[in-house]
């Protein structure tokens, strides 16, 4: 089991990854909107987005990561009513996950988020897919694959959803108290920060 020790950019927030290898999860670059208000309201899109304004993501069971230190500095936010809750740092203002709620056995790691040294291709394997790359802040290089939202990730997706909640990875959850409920009230930021 491979082991990613995680960390926001102050260090004030510390924890542990496992199980973070290319078959075990997924990764995925997102361009969309919803993404890029992320960072941008947080003052952290030098930081977590790539040229193109696009979010590297690794997608993982929620039972896969514990926080060891400075879990009091995390909070969360809502882009949407409905939309998943966007967790990062309150002391740096990191972004950290991307999760629905508690009872979906599901966590977007953003891998800024995740302390690896030198070339993350090697431990994450390379990006499976780059998507909803008509919100990319300028035209994307040619050979990237752009989709909005393909049926295959949408397939592989489900079925580790399906065999993470199968396995009882729903929890320890880091982002959700044991009856469910967000460990940070989500701040409604809706939508005054797009575009």
């Amino acid at each position: 089991m491979a082991e990613v020790n995680l960390k926001c950019s102050c260090g004030q927030i510390r924890g542990t990854a496992w199980d973070i290898v290319p078959h075990a999860g997924t990764r995925v670059v997102c361009y969309c909107e919803d993404c890029q208000a992320y960072a941008r309201h947080l003052g952290q899109a030098e930081t977590v987005l790539d040229e193109y304004g696009g979010t590297d993501i690794f997608q993982t069971a929620p039972a896969h990561m514990t926080i060891t230190q400075g879990k009091e500095h995390i909070r969360s936010l809502r882009l949407t009513p409905k939309g998943p809750f966007r967790w990062y740092a309150g002391c740096c203002r990191m972004p950290i996950a991307n999760t629905g709620p508690a009872k979906l056995p599901f966590a977007g790691v953003i891998t800024a988020f995740m302390d690896i040294p030198g070339d993350r291709d090697r431990v994450l394997g390379p990006v499976g897919w780059y998507l909803q790359g008509k919100y990319a802040t300028k035209p994307l290089p040619p050979g990237r694959k752009i989709v909005d939202f393909p049926a295959s990730l949408l397939v592989r997706l489900f079925w580790n959803i399906f065999v993470w909640k199968l396995k009882g990875l729903g929890k320890p959850n880091p982002f959700f108290d044991e009856n469910g409920t967000p460990i940070s009230k989500p701040e409604k930021v809706f939508e005054r920060n797009r575009g």
